[in-house]
């Protein structure tokens, strides 16, 4: 009973982490999205700004709950690595925000997005083999931000 009520605790610690990820990067968003952001070239099938934020509010919940997955799995170097590099991508993921729309540097932001898709994609891998169900969670993620990355793109080669 006890245990069980732990790991649910930790659920919620995954979840407020993550939601603090968001938290922190939509101010930084905020700091230039009503003022810069809408004088950019976008692309054509860039989406309305309204879409931004329920996404990302949906994949960082599963971002959370995969995270979660890999940390209840049997304690391993395999689990330490895998939790490692999550967080490395948590981290790229909020620095995203700081170099594109704090900075204004779509460019920093392109850098910094193909490091994370890569960190995505690396953290997939080292969870497939702990736990199928953490793997999936991320990868609407992982395509979200492989979008994302072209409509950087598109911004960087527009403007």
């Amino acid at each position: 009973m006890k245990k069980d009520i732990s790991r649910w605790l930790v659920l919620v610690g995954f979840i407020l982490v993550c939601l603090l990820v968001e938290i922190i990067g939509g101010w930084l968003t905020g700091t230039s999205v009503l003022t810069w952001y809408p004088s950019l070239k976008k692309a054509s099938f860039n989406p309305p700004s309204w879409v931004f934020g329920p996404v990302w509010t949906i994949l960082y919940v599963m971002i959370a709950i995969s995270g979660w997955s890999i940390f209840c799995t049997r304690k391993s170097n395999k689990r330490k690595l895998a939790l490692i590099i999550y967080g490395l991508q948590l981290i790229l993921n909020l620095l995203w925000s700081f170099l594109f729309f704090f900075l204004r540097s779509p460019l920093l932001g392109l850098l910094d997005i193909g490091i994370l898709l890569v960190s995505i994609a690396w953290a997939a891998i080292l969870f497939w083999p702990l736990s199928r169900i953490a793997f999936w969670l991320l990868i609407p993620y992982f395509l979200w931000t492989a979008y994302a990355s072209i409509l950087n793109l598109s911004i960087v080669l527009q403007n």
